[in-house]
């Protein structure tokens, strides 16, 4: 059964697909070509379902880190009899500029042996299982490495050394100080021939991908603040889990990582929510350009463009080509990981309805700004429907923005951002041409700001709760104040907060969701990184600084050793949980120290912040990273 703890994976990532590499040389996770392909490697959820390992044989200690401005991994292996390092990468191919990274990947995966000190005999196991583990495919020795056929995979394996094969293909050689030896592994259609790269074009597609990287952050990354490195690598993370063929941001490019070992809240994805995008644009503001931001929503927009009266539920996720039909199943071959199964692929929540999903686009609208003038009138009709849509529909109970499998509530977060799509909108509305709408709306969104105060606030508990007439807490509704529903300096957002810090926190004051809620599933999970750096993020807001400083330095240490986050914490033993990386971590990350940095620039006053947009603008809206 397989047990490398989440933690000991990094990323490496072409941004069209991604690999996760154990601590020990392993890649056990990759799918190709795409994120949401079916895995050709996938020990990440069970022993037999395939994997790539490089690593001395016999004992070793190793340590790791990314080149530097990259995700190009270097891992160091000690030896008794010496040092080698193996440096991973997916290739980006060709890139003119930084801009393009990854537009021309090849889906080609990069390992170079290099002899660092003494010798060191190193062994190499190579066993492709296609379709998730369910395939063991013809492997045949040629001229220059191996070539795999089975289903729809056709793999080359370039190889400097000759392999003993079965149904997997093994090899050992010594390595020696100054020795380079590379490996690389190409994924082409069915019917057709991978090449086998010779060991010069190996070594220069892998100086191509660290250039490539390299040119991308020297170009995106100019932000300056608090945690620095952080920001800049989280948003790395980011670019790395960007479709690049559409701008498609995946939640995180694995499926199944369970929220609790041997639980069942298991899910894919390796999809892109519209709820994320909001806070996706806000993280792209600052730790890349508009360039991307505008992409993302580009994409966006053009993936959730339908009538809302014709199809009342707007979608509220797609997959990275813009598909709607992401139908779920299981993989009843596979264990999981430390045996929490189900192993899911697709995710049923797509047909779920969730209202917050309103707020969350036309937030991501607002965001930019000026950008937006030019862009088509189709768009902005849409925009307006959506407002349109909000100013009727938030009377609805939904899902929700936790995706619950129970019963449908009036969830305080999803009439918040129903009140923002409105709020958003009005700010827009000469841009949208839509200044006749503007009264309707205003009514609508003032029904919406008395309905949550007289019914989503809870005298008992003091604080706003998880749905009207609730006494559940629940973290969601920290957004309150970081979307100017409600200054966070004001009595009640204070109350709240408190109550969130006092109740909702593990015993390291890491935040869950919600507690003691029936949310139609069993077993429980771990606490919530994003929940934590929402809780810094409302504290800076609020005017506590170094209360939002603590709760950042909190929520950073659920970082690995080379910087990546998952969804969750078990607050028993502060091990990783959840699908990894997490794309909400890293953008919680980004935006609570910038928000932090900000209110220790400015030393805002939270009792004269104003409401609405005009509050967003002024406390929480970056100025965009210029590229």
């Amino acid at each position: 059964m397989t047990c490398t703890p989440i933690a000991d994976y990094a990323l490496l990532s072409d941004c069209q697909t991604a690999a996760l590499v154990s601590r020990d040389g392993s890649v056990d996770w990759l799918c190709l070509p795409h994120f949401d392909s079916r895995a050709v490697f996938a020990r990440l959820l069970g022993e037999e379902a395939g994997h790539w390992s490089i690593r001395p044989r016999g004992s070793f200690i190793s340590r790791r880190a990314y080149v530097e401005r990259s995700l190009v991994l270097r891992t160091e292996f000690r030896a008794p009899s010496g040092t080698v390092a193996v440096v991973d990468a997916l290739a980006s191919g060709p890139s003119a500029d930084g801009h393009d990274l990854g537009s021309r990947a090849e889906h080609l995966l990069l390992r170079v042996v290099d002899g660092m000190e003494g010798e060191v005999e190193v062994e190499v196991e190579f066993a492709p299982r296609p379709e998730y583990g369910l395939l063991r495919p013809l492997l045949f020795p040629v001229e220059g490495g191996l070539r795999c056929h089975g289903g729809p995979d056709t793999l080359g394996l370039a190889s400097p050394v000759s392999f003993d094969v079965t149904d997997r293909a093994k090899a050992r050689f010594t390595v020696r100080a100054g020795d380079r030896v590379p490996f690389a592994v190409q994924h082409v259609p069915a019917g057709r021939t991978a090449p086998l790269w010779p060991a010069g074009e190996i070594l220069a597609r892998l100086d191509e991908t660290v250039g490539a990287w390299q040119a991308w952050s020297d170009q995106h990354q100019v932000y300056q603040g608090m945690w620095q490195e952080e920001v800049h690598h989280s948003g790395r993370v980011l670019q790395a889990l960007t479709f690049r063929p559409t701008g498609a941001v995946v939640a995180a490019p694995t499926t199944s990582l369970p929220e609790e070992v041997g639980g069942v809240r298991n899910w894919d994805y390796r999809f892109t929510w519209v709820r994320d995008a909001a806070f996706t644009l806000d993280a792209l503001w600052i730790a890349a350009c508009p360039d991307e931001a505008v992409a993302f929503f580009d994409w966006m927009a053009q993936a959730a463009a339908v009538d809302p009266e014709g199809q009342p539920n707007m979608q509220i996720m797609f997959g990275i080509r813009g598909e709607c039909d992401l139908s779920e199943r299981e993989l009843e071959h596979l264990p999981g990981w430390r045996g929490s199964g189900p192993v899911r692929v697709g995710n049923a929540a797509w047909r779920q309805r969730q209202l917050d999903v309103y707020g969350e686009l036309l937030g991501a609208a607002h965001r930019l700004g000026p950008y937006l003038a030019d862009t088509n009138p189709a768009t902005k009709c849409f925009l307006s429907r959506l407002a349109d849509a909000a100013a009727v529909r938030w009377k609805e109970p939904d899902q929700g923005i936790w995706e619950v499998r129970s019963a449908a509530q009036h969830f305080v977060y999803s009439k918040a951002m129903c009140w923002t799509a409105l709020d958003r909108a009005i700010a827009m509305a000469d841009l949208l041409k839509a200044g006749r709408r503007v009264p309707a709306w205003s009514r609508a969104r003032q029904d919406i700001r008395e309905a949550i105060e007289a019914q989503g606030w809870n005298p008992d508990l003091g604080a706003y709760t998880q749905a009207f007439g609730s006494d559940v807490l629940d973290a969601s509704v920290l957004v309150l104040p970081l979307v100017g529903f409600t200054p966070a300096g004001g009595e009640r957002m204070r109350s709240t907060i408190n109550a969130i810090r006092d109740r909702l926190t593990d015993p390291q004051g890491m935040v869950y969701r919600y507690k003691a809620s029936d949310d139609g599933l069993p077993g429980g999970e771990g606490a919530f990184v994003l929940c934590t750096f929402w809780l810094a993020q409302a504290l800076a807001v609020a005017g506590e600084v170094d209360e939002a400083q603590s709760a950042f330095e909190r929520a950073a240490t659920a970082m690995n050793d080379v910087g990546l986050m998952a969804e969750e914490v078990d607050p028993a033993t502060g091990e990783l949980l959840g699908n990894f990386p997490q794309a909400f971590s890293h953008i919680g990350l980004i935006n609570a120290a910038w928000s932090i940095s900000q209110a220790k620039q400015h030393q805002w006053d939270p009792a004269r912040i104003v409401e609405g947009s005009a509050f967003y603008r002024q406390t929480c809206l970056p100025t965009p990273t210029q590229s």
